[in-house]
């Protein structure tokens, strides 16, 4: 007679869909323009890679044991607004994203995401057994369904996730609405506000976390070091709230977390303001170059706050990447953020816009 063996595999775990990051670019002789991962046109902050330069001969030792030389830089960054305890830092903002699931998820617990979006919210917290509840954003212009997802809220809600400005898709939440929604939304629910791309965002009624921080609303606001002060391969994000989140969450910061040299680079980045200025300001040019230019060859676009653009391509997605690639230029299909048939195109410098620029009219005129 058999017996039931109880499996030692996790079922929410087995076989699902696992988060894949945008590619690198191939080996190749050919000067490719990598349009297709939201990095820093102008590479990394100076002030960053001498102070990691200048931490080399100590990486045979351990790194600070905590992130707090880290989080007093930050405090300043702020300008006194926050305390060096309302800040979490992690490697990445994805790897903060993990630590709050695993610091308020447990197995049956709801999350609210708004699909297109970033795909670990709903990737990384079924690693921990949580229902997904997806309320899309509002066609045509990618709107957030306040209405659907405090309807959605029930006794089994923890996690909101909310983006500003968004990934793909890069529109943003208006001040008014996130008044809104902040008043009205339960107060045993943690609402994660991710504005990793914050620095790029010039519309007038752009908010922040930080007013509903300061105001003690349950709420954090994530940030990465990977695009302003292009950091991406240093792997370092961060996250501030309340004190009392906070010093919750650090309860499962692991000693020595973060890498020598991304503590001393994420230092040297913040104290770059010129680096900072310079990054948004060809971003925010780029972004009306390319703007204007899709205006011109009849690209449908959806107007962005960040340092990308999403768009209805001329031809499927795949053959529009494809086609693209073809030409020299790395762009991204995100059909697994939400949004089938869409391509995201990141701002580049000067160079790479009037390549991307020219790629399009070609692929479209012959």
């Amino acid at each position: 007679m058999k017996k039931n063996i109880k499996s030692i595999f996790k079922a929410h775990l087995v076989p699902k869909e696992v988060y894949k990051g945008g590619k690198n670019i191939p080996p190749t002789d050919k000067k490719i323009y990598k349009l297709s991962s939201n990095e820093n046109p102008l590479g990394a902050s100076p002030k960053a890679i001498a102070a990691m330069k200048a931490a080399l001969d100590k990486i045979d030792i351990y790194p600070d044991q905590t992130d707090i030389r880290l989080r007093e830089a930050l405090v300043q960054d702020f300008d006194g607004q926050l305390t060096a305890d309302q800040f979490l830092c992690g490697n990445s903002g994805s790897e903060v994203i993990d630590m709050l699931l695993r610091a308020f998820i447990n197995e049956g617990d709801e999350v609210i995401f708004s699909n297109p979006c970033f795909l670990p919210y709903s990737v990384f917290s079924r690693w921990y057994g949580a229902h997904q509840v997806d309320i899309p954003l509002l066609a045509p212009n990618y709107d957030l369904d306040v209405e659907g997802i405090l309807n959605a809220i029930n006794d089994k809600t923890k996690i909101i996730f909310l983006t500003s400005p968004n990934n793909p898709t890069g529109t943003y939440i208006p001040k008014p609405v996130m008044d809104d929604f902040m008043a009205r939304v339960p107060k045993n629910i943690l609402v994660v506000f991710d504005e990793v791309y914050r620095h790029f965002a010039d519309a007038e009624d752009y908010v922040t976390a930080l007013p509903y921080v300061l105001e003690g609303h349950n709420v954090i606001g994530l940030n990465s070091f990977s695009k302003t002060y292009g950091l991406a391969g240093q792997r370092i994000g961060y996250g501030y709230t309340t004190p009392t989140i906070a010093n919750y969450v650090r309860l499962i910061h692991k000693p020595f977390l973060l890498p020598l040299t991304s503590i001393e680079a994420a230092i040297g980045a913040l104290n770059d303001t010129e680096f900072i200025e310079k990054t948004v300001k060809t971003v925010l040019e780029g972004r009306k170059y390319v703007a204007k230019a899709f205006d011109k060859l009849g690209i449908k676009y959806w107007p962005s706050q960040a340092n990308f653009f999403i768009i209805d391509p001329p031809f499927p997605e795949m053959e529009f990447t494809d086609k693209m690639m073809e030409e020299g230029i790395m762009v991204r299909p995100v059909s697994q953020f939400g949004a089938p048939g869409k391509v995201r195109i990141t701002i580049g410098d000067a160079e790479a816009n009037e390549a991307l620029v020219k790629a399009i009219r070609k692929i479209t005129s012959s």
